[in-house]
């Protein structure tokens, strides 16, 4: 293949605001077109917008209907394709390897990827109780990307467990009783891993919070980290308040040569994947892994013959612990290593479905000032659900971009089955317990029954809450009856 129709990233930007008057506040789409406007920029090139021939938006907590139109008519594309996702954290990466391959099929040349949130602003806005006047962008995208299936199974929904605030401390807990640890020396593993994000944040220009946590401080209850989900405090959780915006120009070697890109501005996507795991967390064979970044993770690096091991920076999908450590498990990599280019999205923000674009635009900074130095991207969907992966470099690929698709094997799998109506004995998968400003509400708990099956349980004793966030209830008997309520045994 001639080396013409390889994809290049050419111009990346961040953007944000953090003003306090919510009615003064730029809306989501004026910051995605600022972000759009600073990427060619960035490119270093005049004419490079006027080109684009594909807009496509990330799909966020806004009511805009074809915001990739407005975007394409202020940038002077007005006959570009209009394309948004669905919602999920995966789909910044997920869209790039698509839109990697439209440039090497000959399909497109130049695709501008943005997205922004202005969750800060809505938060002041819902506080004062004032209407925001955001645009009315009407329109259909000709293109949509991704699935609107729901990932939620009726048997946790009849529990009242939807929320990822919920879920993700499951898969916490089921990581440390996997590993044996004990919850004292967990909690210690997993604030020190985000202390260590947060000296990352306080190096990054862009981060929301950019002032090193102690260990001890984000493990520690306060009236400013309040507790919100055994094991997790406030500063353990993704940090949705912010209006952050970025935005990716791709486009081919020859639309770059043509449009006088300096080559020093171009990183290269060497190879892409993408997977799903059960869209139900009930039917995973634990709750502790995903066969779908193992599968999909590595054979990115594979495609890209680049070893996890040497890879010059890794940015893993951070919207809560559980998830960085599942996928550094999966993927090979070391927790001595850093395993974020941002931050975070507990202190480089959060903002929903576009964070990986920040990510990408991160990564693709640190590789520039690294001529040949490689990176890694991950991207996270759902509840642990749905995962992109992208390798990128400043040295071209002598194959140029691979992608691969490999849900057929993360399909192949063990699953497990689930049940709604069990009554009787079960044993505790992983649990989490829940709170409000006054303590422990209630708890969850993913069971397991004598034939291999999983139920789902619900605790309300207020005891037996404080006890299971002070000791081990992983692997304990407990019994199940007809309302999902548990009670332990012996």
């Amino acid at each position: 293949m001639s080396n013409r129709r390889f994809p290049v990233l050419v111009g990346v930007a961040q953007v944000e605001q953090r003003g306090d008057d919510p009615l003064a506040a730029r809306e989501p789409l004026e910051l995605m077109a600022e972000a759009v406007a600073s990427a060619a920029a960035d490119s270093g090139s005049r004419s490079l917008l006027s080109a684009v021939d594909s807009v496509r938006v990330i799909r966020g907590m806004w009511p805009y209907q074809n915001p990739a139109r407005a975007i394409a008519e202020r940038i002077g594309a007005p006959g570009a394709e209009t394309g948004m996702t669905a919602l999920g954290g995966n789909h910044v990466q997920a869209v790039l390897n698509q839109s990697a391959c439209d440039i090497v099929e000959g399909r497109r040349e130049v695709v501008v990827l943005t997205g922004a949130e202005c969750g800060r602003t809505q938060g002041q806005a819902a506080k004062a109780k004032l209407d925001l006047d955001w645009s009315a962008v009407p329109g259909t995208p000709a293109v949509y990307y991704g699935s609107d299936r729901y990932t939620r199974h009726p048997a946790e929904l009849a529990l009242g467990i939807e929320r990822p605030i919920q879920y993700y401390p499951l898969f916490e807990n089921a990581l440390r009783f996997a590993r044996g640890d004990s919850i004292a020396a967990h909690l210690e593993r997993i604030s020190e891993l985000w202390s260590g994000f947060s000296r990352v944040a306080a190096e990054n220009p862009h981060a929301w919070i950019r002032e090193p946590h102690a260990a001890e401080t984000i493990r520690t209850p306060s009236p400013r980290n309040r507790r919100v989900s055994f094991p997790y405090t406030k500063l353990m959780n993704s940090n949705l308040r912010v209006d952050q915006g970025a935005a990716l120009i791709l486009c081919s070697i020859e639309a770059a040569r043509r449009h006088g890109v300096p080559s020093d501005r171009w990183v290269y996507p060497l190879a892409g994947t993408d997977s799903y795991d059960s869209y139900y967390v009930s039917n995973r064979d634990n709750l502790h892994s995903s066969p779908a970044i193992r599968i999909a993770g590595r054979r990115a690096l594979e495609l890209a013959a680049v070893e996890a091991s040497a890879l010059d920076c890794v940015d893993l999908y951070s919207c809560f612990p559980s998830a960085v450590q599942v996928a550094a498990q999966e993927l090979g990599l070391g927790f001595e290593r850093e395993l974020t280019v941002t931050g975070g999205m507990t202190f480089a923000g959060g903002p929903l479905n576009n964070y990986v674009m920040h990510a990408i635009a991160t990564t693709a900074e640190r590789l520039r000032a690294r001529p040949g130095a490689t990176g890694l991207v991950t991207a996270n969907g759902g509840l642990l659900t749905k995962h992109s992966f992208g390798v990128y470099s400043t040295a071209p690929p002598p194959a140029g971009f691979r992608h691969q698709d490999l849900q057929d094997e993360v399909d192949r799998m063990p699953t497990r089955e689930v049940t709604v109506d069990h009554r009787g004995p079960v044993t505790i998968e992983t649990y989490t317990v829940m709170y409000g400003p006054e303590g422990p509400t209630r708890g969850h708990a993913a069971c397991r029954l004598e034939d291999g099956r999983r139920a789902w349980g619900v605790i309300d004793d207020p005891v037996l809450l404080e006890a299971m966030a002070a000791e081990e209830h992983c692997g304990l008997p407990a019994h199940r009856d007809a309302n999902g309520t548990l009670e332990l045994s012996g």
